[in-house]
């Protein structure tokens, strides 16, 4: 198969996935809406929210968010800066009570928060929020927070949660309740939040959701019990919202710069935890994955080597979405017969330092967005990052450079960003048209009777 034939099938796949597979074709005709909790009242109980486009991204700014009419937001919350163990009831803090004991979180670090989901959600973005634990300087915080086996030696202060101690299940209970009560309730008038992503790249903890060493079997037992305590939490604010766990590309191999107690391939990790969850009671679960180019400072994903169309493919990026879809398609991971939903909750293309790097990395997205588009089971496409990050290995993923003296203050729009504003508007035909040579199409390929979904 010569290049061009490669890419045209490549581009295609998405599209015709769902006819071409029975299950996938199950999976995009229905939404996956939870049945509602019989104890809640009807006005919690309402479907998943549906807008027009999966375009999204990790806001860093609002204004801009907005004007490029993004459809779903990730934004991450930090719970060690939310929770306040030791404050007074004078205080600046505010104070909520679950299952019998009291809680304090910080009040000007939540009513951030409030501000940027209100305004976001406020103009019809669905907010997805990102629970993470980062190593914070009160001992007290970590300890009822972050994993007791948390290893410092680790990179990146980010930690797994706590389910270890009976402490640390309770403040994670109470915090979530606080969060879903505070922005996932349909009365609250502090913005809403449709999806909960529990930590970050879980299959590569070391780095990403740090509890020491350990295998696969060790960390799911803890995992699953953080991500059964955000959904059980959740759910008594509203039957809708939906709980994700968090995954990097590594289907069927580790990541290359870790041993097997630092990391795992992320399918049997999936398969390990559905195991966990359905003997424990099975939920409604959901999965946020991150399918980056094999090389993250290489742009052209359509080139990955080792993201092929099978089962046993090493990857999953974007070349080859439906090997996920599918999988999540089988009846043994299925939830009262439906399949899990997907977010791609983080991805990106580098911006080569070469004349025509800024060119490339907008073509990578077009193709992306037409390639997302058009997959069934696949709901949001949230791209990585709103600003090049001075402390991101080199790496410029964002839509705006970053002023050379800062860490992420923007600079400049990139062409990706004029882009990512015409995706999924009139103007995408237009703007989209200088990628198809760089991509090595002649046009891109009409979807199928079953796409979009």
């Amino acid at each position: 198969m010569n290049r061009r034939t490669l890419l045209r099938t490549l581009a295609a796949h998405g599209m015709a996935a769902a006819s071409a597979n029975p299950a996938l074709r199950a999976a995009s005709a229905v939404a996956a809406e939870p049945q509602a909790d019989p104890s809640m009242s009807p006005a919690t109980a309402d479907p998943f929210a549906a807008v027009s486009s999966k375009k999204g991204l990790q806001v860093q700014m609002n204004d801009d968010a907005i004007a490029l009419g993004v459809r779903h937001a990730g934004l991450n919350v930090n719970l060690c800066d939310l929770i306040a163990p030791g404050a007074a009831a004078s205080d600046d803090t505010i104070l909520h009570r679950h299952e019998g004991g009291e809680f304090r979180f910080h009040r000007h670090v939540v009513e951030e928060h409030d501000r940027r989901i209100r305004e976001l959600s406020g103009h019809g973005v669905l907010v997805y929020l990102i629970l993470l634990v980062y190593r914070h300087p009160d001992e007290t915080v970590n300890r009822l927070l972050i994993h007791p086996k948390y290893e410092a030696s680790a990179p990146n202060r980010l930690g797994a949660f706590n389910t270890v101690t009976a402490e640390g299940r309770r403040w994670l209970a109470a915090t979530c309740d606080f969060l879903a009560g505070r922005w996932s309730d349909p009365a609250a008038p502090h913005g809403h939040a449709v999806g909960y992503i529990v930590g970050n790249e879980v299959n590569s903890h070391w780095f990403w959701s740090n509890r020491g060493r350990g295998t696969l079997a060790e960390f799911a037992a803890d995992y699953e019990p953080a991500v059964r305590i955000v959904h059980e939490s959740v759910r008594r604010h509203a039957a809708w919202a939906r709980v994700y766990l968090s995954l990097e590309h590594h289907w069927n191999i580790r990541y290359e710069a870790a041993d097997a107690d630092q990391a795992f391939a992320a399918r049997p990790f999936l398969e390990e935890f559905a195991r966990l969850a359905h003997d424990r009671g099975d939920f409604d679960w959901h999965v946020a994955f991150h399918p980056y180019p094999e090389n993250l400072f290489e742009p052209r994903f359509w080139n990955d080597r080792t993201a092929t169309d099978g089962d046993d493919t090493p990857r999953i990026t974007l070349r080859n979405l439906p090997v996920l879809t599918r999988f999540l398609a089988r009846e043994e991971m299925r939830h009262r017969g439906r399949p899990r939903r997907v977010i791609l909750s983080e991805q990106g293309f580098h911006t080569p330092d070469r004349p025509d790097g800024e060119t490339v990395q907008a073509a990578a997205y077009c193709l992306a967005h037409r390639l997302v588009r058009d997959q069934p089971g696949i709901d949001a496409f949230i791209l990585h990052r709103h600003v090049d990050h001075a402390e991101e290995g080199g790496l410029r993923l964002g839509l705006w450079t970053r002023r050379p003296d800062s860490l992420a203050t923007p600079d400049r729009p990139k062409r990706i960003h004029e882009c990512f504003r015409a995706a999924d508007t009139p103007d995408e035909e237009s703007a989209f048209a200088f990628a198809l040579p760089i991509v090595g199409l002649d046009s891109w390929p009409a979807a199928t009777a079953d796409g979009p979904p």
